[in-house]
């Protein structure tokens, strides 16, 4: 299900998806109008497209709570040719994880488990297991969300084991696997581990993990038309999964709902979605004021922890040597810092007939993801081009952290002490260690040197915040700018531990 990450008619939606907008002044509006940026948007989905032999894809964008647009081309079937749009079932393949992740945390957050029990606590058969070495610490519920539980990558014998059944699944917990690894030695993919997963929820819960998803997150999102059991949505808006080989379509087999569906079973449309990718982004920032989803704000945000070990990689059709990311996997989610995009959290899915990527900017408050109907085609390179698109069209502007009192009156009292030339119009506001890292005598010998250096400043310029105890500046001064940095100690009330002043190299 964790592919190499390998497009037009465009339909424009404005639409509500859901409530989980931040409670928050309405956001700037964008430098460059989306109906500007939609050509070239498109346009790398219709290559993408072409190239890879799908034969229908939908993909959007959600900013904010609301659906902005999406974009649907292609079929959704070869046979009735039935044009793809955003009611269209697609499977999504390893996104359901997510899913499963978050039912962990509901049962979690109700007092039901806990993540550092371990796994036989709620799975008896795993008790009987034999683990690779003598000193191989016990599966926890947590390991088996990061990928950490020493279980081999099971692509691509996983994505054939949907179909599973519950009774077999028990016979094979009863057997035991072999392990590749001691648990917690290293990250690797496991759909069985996530099958694992499911089955915890099923336990706990008392309902079969699909009963559960469906029913206390699908649902109450408004998610109707979303589910694990293909046969019971409508044929008309199914996407018929195929593959291409010796240069032709061949038909997947359409796969029941098994036990391995908590890894991969999710069926949804670009509309149903939306309201996934909106619920996700409403996680942040952290703030004040009432819950307004099935889940925790936070436990939303815990998603995106990652738990084990870090990679080095790249952006999806970018350069590597000018872009490269670290990465980790959280809780059903891929996590990465990218040098233009920032903090993201992402997944791709592949499966027999279908690939899926997601893109979440939670910074920015913008989601992208698209679906596609043939075998393993994530569509992660399309979707990463599009939010270029939308970097190059001035969108990914972060949200202003608000300057706290005690950042704000911490800045004022630097400002004074600079243009004092000396620490007394601060010496209220100090920590112990400030005049012990650097002594009066030593700041105002320093203060001169900046000020013979930089000339006469202008210190009312705005602070930034980095936090509610930290943030950076700059000072226009005759001669040069002045560099600054100010942070405050974890006092009550905060006192300055830190002041940082210096000239840029030309």
């Amino acid at each position: 299900m964790n592919r190499p990450l390998q497009l037009l008619l465009a339909m424009l939606l404005c639409l509500p998806v859901t409530a989980f907008a931040e409670e928050k002044p309405a956001a700037a509006p964008a430098p460059a109008a989306l109906e500007q940026l939609l050509p070239a948007i498109n346009a790398h989905f219709a290559d993408y497209i072409e190239k890879s032999h799908v034969p229908g894809l939908v993909y959007g964008i959600v900013r904010d709570g609301r659906l902005l647009h999406v974009g649907a081309m292609g079929v959704q079937d070869l046979e009735a040719r039935r044009p793809v749009n955003a009611d269209s079932l697609f499977r999504i393949a390893s996104m359901s994880k997510a899913f499963t992740a978050l039912a962990i945390l509901k049962l979690r957050d109700d007092g039901r488990l806990t993540l550092d029990a371990l796994a036989e606590t709620y799975v008896p058969e795993l008790r009987g297991w034999r683990y690779p070495t003598s000193d191989s610490p016990r599966i926890r519920v947590r390991d088996l969300l990061s990928h950490v539980g020493g279980f081999v990558t099971d692509d691509p014998w996983g994505d054939r084991q949907q179909v599973l059944s519950e009774a077999d699944f028990t016979q094979m917990l009863r057997d035991g696997v072999p392990f590749t690894r001691a648990p917690d030695t290293a990250y690797e993919y496991s759909n069985f581990g996530y099958a694992l997963l499911g089955r915890i929820v099923t336990n706990v819960s008392g309902r079969p993990y699909k009963d559960f998803i469906e029913q206390e997150i699908m649902r109450p999102l408004g998610m109707s038309s979303s589910g694990y059991d293909i046969f019971a949505s409508p044929p008309e808006r199914r996407a018929i999964g195929y593959r291409w080989e010796n240069d032709a379509y061949a038909r997947e087999p359409d796969m029941a709902h098994g036990t391995f569906g908590a890894m991969g079973g999710v069926q949804t449309s670009a509309n149903d979605y939306a309201r996934w990718v909106a619920f996700l982004l409403s996680g942040w920032p952290a703030r004040d004021g009432p819950e307004q989803g099935p889940v925790r704000r936070s436990s939303v945000r815990e998603l995106s922890q990652g738990l084990n070990f870090p990679q080095v990689g790249r952006r999806p059709g970018g350069d590597k040597d000018t872009c490269p990311q670290a990465a980790t996997y959280g809780m059903g989610m891929r996590v990465a810092v990218d040098c233009d995009a920032g903090f993201t959290v992402a997944h791709s899915g592949g499966y027999p007939g279908y690939g899926s990527f997601m893109l979440l900017l939670p910074d920015h408050g913008i989601g992208l993801f698209a679906f596609a109907n043939r075998t393993y085609s994530a569509p992660a390179v399309p979707v990463w081009n599009a939010a270029m698109e939308l970097h190059k069209g001035g969108w990914l502007m972060g949200r202003a952290i608000p300057v706290s009192d005690a950042l704000a009156q911490a800045y004022r009292a630097a400002a004074a002490m600079f243009e004092a030339g000396g620490v007394d119009p601060g010496r209220g506001l100090l920590a112990m260690n400030f005049l012990m890292d650097r002594s009066a005598e030593n700041w105002a010998r320093e203060f001169a040197r900046l000020k013979g250096e930089a000339g006469a400043c202008q210190t009312d310029s705005p602070i930034t915040p980095t936090g509610a105890l930290s943030g950076r500046f700059q000072w226009t001064c005759d001669k040069a700018t002045l560099d600054g940095g100010l942070l405050l100690a974890p006092t009550n009330p905060p006192t300055i531990q830190a002041l940082r002043l210096s000239i840029p190299a030309p």
